[in-house]
C-alpha cells in the first residue's frame, strides 16, 4: 500500500459492537482504560493511525475480549 490512509482503512475497529454487547458507554470505557474520550472516539471512528500494545491490552481487559474481537483486517 502506498499511503498510511489506505492502511488504516484496511483495519476495522469494532468498538461500538463490543460496547453495546457489554452495556458499556464510551465514557465508562475511557475511565476504566485511562484514555480520553476523544482518543477513544478517534479509534472507534476508524481514524486512528496506530494503537499501542498497552492500549490494546487495556481495552481487551476492560471489554473482556481478544484483539481479534476488536480489530479485523479487510482487504481494500
Amino acid at each position: 500500500m502506498a499511503s498510511g490512509e489506505n492502511e488504516t482503512q484496511a483495519i476495522a475497529v469494532h468498538l461500538d459492537r463490543l460496547l453495546s454487547a457489554r452495556g458499556m458507554t464510551l465514557t465508562e470505557l475511557a475511565e476504566r482504560v485511562g484514555i480520553t474520550i476523544v482518543n477513544l472516539s478517534i479509534l472507534k471512528n476508524g481514524r486512528a493511525k496506530a494503537i499501542r500494545f498497552s492500549t490494546l491490552v487495556a481495552l481487551c481487559e476492560a471489554l473482556e475480549c481478544q484483539p481479534g474481537d476488536l480489530l479485523t483486517y479487510r482487504r481494500p
